[in-house]
């Protein structure tokens, strides 16, 4: 066996023993201690909130907490963006909306089928929650497997935690809650079924997972053509303020060109790789572009590409 396929066993081995440590800690003293995310609301435009997360992988220790999530007071009710990673992190963060506005939940939107974004929801049954129907269709599929892959990655924090499916589907493009005007708009990339919301009335883009800000992009479901020609349509879009599915908010189309150029770098990287015949345990080696040098998670999102999306490029060269 050469050394390649050696190291690429050992990185293999390591993630599995990192997941056993976490099966471990269930029986460990603080295992029964309700997990406290500390969400702090901050406000980034009128009656508008973004509750950032971690830059981070999934952990025991943030709990999944690596998400943004939104909520907009409109005047007839909460507008929410993504729920979080757990059923517990959906209940503080209603609780944090409730500590800000006593208005009620109007509705909640999905953005995207990643467990990240939408395991939150359990505490949002009550109301309308909303995704496009892609995204309904495979929450509602890989929910459950979703589910179990969080428990496993985060432990303690995931207890209870149980798949919601969206209730209503996203069709029509345009939405008026209270004082507050919303383009809904379908795309598809990072996942087969993405939703972006720009308010219109404070020029406020939510972009979902389709933009990553100083955070390598996930790809277990990527479709990188498409995925470009998402982002153009959201740079094509007017708005004030970006707010990424992962990293901080920007004022300019920054984020979706450090997107786009990250994306055309690693299909031009795997298609090179593929067209040379180099095997996957190769690529492991790759370094990171000194543009890319600064991204967080940088080796450990490369490496899960190279296992989503390099059997795909090895096919399109044996055809």
């Amino acid at each position: 066996m050469s050394r390649k396929k050696l190291v690429f066993g050992e990185i293999i081995a390591k993630k599995c023993l990192f997941y056993a440590a976490g099966i471990l800690s269930l029986w460990l003293p603080n295992g029964a201690q309700a997990f406290d995310y500390q969400l702090k609301p901050q406000l980034v435009a009128k009656n508008t909130y973004l509750v950032q997360g971690a830059t981070e992988d999934f952990s025991v220790k943030n709990g999944g907490n690596i998400v943004n999530t939104a909520f907009i007071i409109t005047g007839a009710g909460v507008v929410v963006i993504d729920t979080g990673p757990t059923k517990r992190y959906g209940e503080q963060l209603r609780a944090a909306i409730a500590k800000i506005t006593p208005h009620p939940i109007a509705r909640v939107f999905i953005t995207h089928p990643h467990p990240d974004h939408f395991l939150g929801s359990q505490a949002f049954k009550d109301v309308g929650i909303f995704a496009v129907p892609r995204s309904v269709e495979m929450i509602a599929q890989q929910g459950g497997g979703f589910t179990d892959n969080m428990y496993r990655m985060v432990i303690d924090a995931a207890k209870g935690t149980e798949s919601v499916t969206p209730t209503q589907r996203v069709t029509e493009p345009q939405l008026t809650v209270g004082e507050h005007r919303f383009t809904l708009l379908t795309l598809t990339g990072h996942t087969p079924g993405d939703l972006a919301i720009l308010d219109t009335t404070t020029g406020v883009l939510f972009a979902g997972d389709i933009v990553f800000h100083n955070r390598t992009p996930a790809t277990p479901h990527a479709a990188i053509s498409e995925w470009l020609r998402s982002l153009d349509t959201l740079q094509a879009q007017k708005f004030s303020l970006l707010v990424a599915g992962h990293g901080p908010t920007a004022v300019d189309a920054k984020p979706i060109e450090q997107t786009r150029a990250y994306l055309r770098w690693l299909d031009a990287t795997l298609s090179q790789a593929a067209a040379s015949g180099k095997d996957m345990s190769e690529l492991l080696v790759t370094p990171a572009p000194a543009q890319f040098a600064g991204l967080s998670v940088f080796r450990a999102e490369f490496e899960r590409s190279l296992a989503h999306l390099y059997p795909r490029y090895e096919a399109a060269q044996l055809k």
